[in-house]
């Protein structure tokens, strides 16, 4: 049970990371730059990615990696912008709102179901203790 409740932890860590990235994006959704080498580039829209932890062919969880997405800002034009370059061209961040609010929803479904894990394990645990005393 004890296994239950460190894999669960690790989703719920997984979850937070999910949140904090989608918050850092959607924060983020203004933060321009410019695309030319060496001028202070646009935010980077972050993604993330997941992994199953195995010990000794065993699950033991998941791990969370915060990434760039493959095209982490797209062109725009803006020639008023400071940062435009000489054709008034820009960089923005490719965060699609949709996208991130899905996201969040997928976290708080999946930090639900590993808390009721959680809370489950912890039940589990106490009935085998009672299942012992009971002797």
């Amino acid at each position: 049970m004890i296994n239950a409740i460190h894999i669960a932890l690790s989703g719920l860590a997984a979850s937070t990371k999910r949140v904090a990235t989608s918050a850092s994006n959607i924060a983020n959704l203004t933060t321009t730059g410019s695309i030319e080498a060496g001028g202070k580039a646009p935010y980077s829209t972050l993604t993330t990615t997941q992994e199953s932890i195995n010990i000794n062919g065993e699950g033991a969880g998941v791990k969370a990696n915060t990434i760039p997405k493959s095209t982490p800002f797209v062109p725009s034009f803006d020639p008023d912008s400071p940062f435009a370059n000489s054709e008034g061209i820009i960089g923005v961040p490719n965060t699609n709102l949709a996208e991130e609010a899905v996201n969040i929803s997928l976290a708080e479904t999946t930090f639900k179901a590993n808390l009721k894990i959680i809370e489950i394990a912890s039940e589990l645990q106490e009935e085998v203790v009672n299942l012992g005393r009971d002797r």
